[in-house]
């Protein structure tokens, strides 16, 4: 298992998929920043990262600019699509292709990916689509769950670690 791209939703994975607005109708977001060391650890590793989301929202945008991911992809309705132009893009087979969402829209990327995964409270049906169901509800870490077990699975979390502590020492 040689994953070279990690493609995320967001709504539903990063976020517990609710939609906030305030008083003068402007959407709000809550993200886990635990999530952001996924991305952390990928990059430490050289492994792109893209988001994929049927939302287009200023507010991903920001969060993916903050976070420094590769590709970013708003207000998409085909992500299989978008996923295929990457995987084009950056010479990829389908198994070096990571993905974790949460919802019907997702279906298709899922069983395309070589690894997928969905929170926990993704609907059963998402949940017999994935190879791994995670622990983590949306907007509680999932994104950075489905890294690490990833890193875990090919015995480079340890290292990824290590790195990082002697980056910032």
């Amino acid at each position: 298992m040689d994953i070279k791209l990690f493609i995320t939703d967001i709504d539903g994975v990063w976020t517990d998929g609710g939609m906030y607005y305030t008083e003068s109708g402007h959407e709000c977001k809550k993200f886990n920043t635990s999530d952001s060391a996924g991305i952390l650890f990928l990059k430490i590793l050289n492994i792109k990262t893209a988001i994929i989301s049927g939302e287009d929202t200023s507010v991903v945008a920001k969060r993916a600019e903050k976070l420094n991911i590769d590709e970013i992809f708003l207000g998409v309705a085909d992500k299989l699509a978008i996923a295929s132009k990457l995987k084009e893009k950056y010479r990829l087979k389908w198994d070096e292709i990571a993905y974790i969402g949460d919802d019907i829209n997702d279906i298709l990327l899922l069983r395309k990916a070589g690894l997928s995964a969905c929170p926990s409270s993704a609907e059963d049906y998402i949940k017999k689509e994935v190879d791994w169901v995670l622990d983590k509800k949306g907007g509680e870490g999932a994104f950075r769950e489905f890294v690490q077990k990833y890193l875990m699975k090919i015995n480079r979390l340890d290292e990824v670690i290590n790195r990082y502590l002697e980056n910032i020492q």
